[in-house]
């Protein structure tokens, strides 16, 4: 059973969520609902819940100073956030949000239909969206497939999980994240449009010239069953290295290879056809299948990227080690720890290199700093590092100010030693 905040205080939309989270008969959603800032920030600091649901338009709860302080320190907040909304202000707060961690803005005139949508994908696909350590300490590789509905909905919430996903494993930066974005949005929504739909560019021309809305022309060809019984097919498979990309659907194809020749000469303002040509922008190797109803490409990760600082150490200084610079001796007292900010780092024992880290350990020498004990390894930058060094006054500061910090090393620390037991259990079989 996972938690997920609630933050609103409409009763009616609450017994709503209640609704459609039992009915999950596994347990696998149980809202807790909360009413007021206090509350929120410190139900958000200390559980640090992997699926949060912000109702905007609360006019008794002021739910976007609360994501403000939130953002505040990103380190600690990268659980999914659920939007809601009044359809008036969308663009509003499309805007104050776009750095967070979305995994859908939902209209709140469209809840019933979008919530379980939500609920479902999340559901289904939980392993890329929360908990960066996790994956970075028990996965190699990951892949799954999602199958979507004829409805852009869908499109922009599947592009969010993907796309937050990788940033949150430090695989990507921001930029890359946005690219990337734009990238699967438009690969999928030309698989709904132009394949499964059979909306032709003049069909789309003429109905974008007249100014209506290109959503309204979809959901009017879906109310021909055929349409609607077609799918959009999204499959990934993410390595440390880079990640793939596989989008099909049910239609009969399209000639790719003359559309690729039109948009040599395409004007700027052209209003559609231009989904390949942006996609080729952000992603390598975009390649399609003979037919044109299937689409690959890949995304470079770009190598030990670096982590958000915690709101609590932005003030310490940054140190550079360069490559072969030892960072800490085998053997040595220990009074600090390090965060790792940017880099690979070899562990060495008794001259060996045993194992590395990145920034997806987030910290380094944790134990030997805790338990008041010897550095177990000697620590060697592998290429250019930066860390920061945190001595134990400043992290015990930071604690008593921000004690979720240690409710999050604790989690940290309860994972690694799984993650040992684990192994040592792969012995002894």
């Amino acid at each position: 059973m996972r938690k997920i905040a609630v933050l609103n205080t409409d009763s009616v939309l609450n017994e709503k969520i209640k609704s459609f989270c039992s009915s999950y008969q596994d347990g696998d959603f149980d809202p807790f609902f909360l009413s007021s800032e206090e509350q929120s920030l410190e139900y958000l600091n200390y559980e640090l819940p992997e699926l949060s649901v912000y109702n905007f338009s609360d006019k008794k709860l002021n739910t976007m100073a609360i994501l403000k302080k939130v953002k505040s320190d990103p380190w600690l907040h990268y659980g999914g956030i659920i939007g809601l909304h009044d359809l008036d202000k969308e663009h509003r707060v499309s805007e104050m949000i776009k750095d967070s961690n979305i995994v859908s803005l939902i209209p709140i005139s469209r809840f019933d239909f979008s919530f379980p949508r939500v609920l479902k994908a999340v559901r289904a696909n939980r392993q890329i969206i929360f908990q960066r350590h996790i994956q970075a300490q028990f996965l190699t590789n990951l892949s799954g497939s999602f199958v979507l509905d004829n409805d852009p909905f869908d499109v922009v919430t599947y592009a969010h999980l993907v796309t937050n996903y990788l940033f949150n494993s430090n695989y990507i930066n921001i930029e890359t994240k946005e690219g990337l974005n734009v990238a699967l949005t438009e690969m999928l929504m030309n698989a709904i449009e132009h394949g499964n739909c059979k909306i032709s560019f003049q069909e789309k021309s003429r109905w974008l010239n007249s100014g209506a809305d290109i959503f309204d022309l979809i959901r009017l060809k879906n109310k021909d069953p055929e349409v609607n019984s077609k799918k959009v097919h999204f499959s990934y498979r993410i390595t440390p290295t880079e990640s793939h990309f596989v989008i099909r659907d049910e239609g009969e194809g399209f000639d790719w290879r003359v559309r690729k020749e039109k948009l040599n000469d395409a004007s700027p303002i052209d209003l559609h056809g231009r989904g390949i040509l942006m996609a080729g922008l952000y992603v390598q190797e975009l390649e399609y299948n003979e037919a044109g109803n299937e689409v690959r490409f890949r995304l470079e990760h770009l190598k030990f990227e670096s982590n958000v600082l915690p709101g609590a150490f932005t003030q310490v200084e940054e140190i550079v080690f360069n490559d072969g610079d030892i960072i800490c001796h085998e053997g040595e007292e220990s009074n600090y720890l390090y965060y790792i900010v940017s880099g690979k780092l070899d562990i060495l024992s008794r001259g060996k290199v045993i194992s590395y880290l990145t920034p997806a350990d987030i910290f380094l020498g944790e134990m030997s700093f805790l338990l008041n004990n010897k550095r177990s390894a000697t620590v060697r930058a592998n290429g250019k590092c930066v860390l920061l060094n945190i001595s134990k006054e400043s992290f015990l500061s930071a604690i008593k100010k921000n004690p979720h910090y240690g409710v999050f090393l604790a989690r940290l620390l309860a994972q690694r030693l799984d993650r040992l037991n684990q192994q040592s259990a792969d012995l002894l079989k």
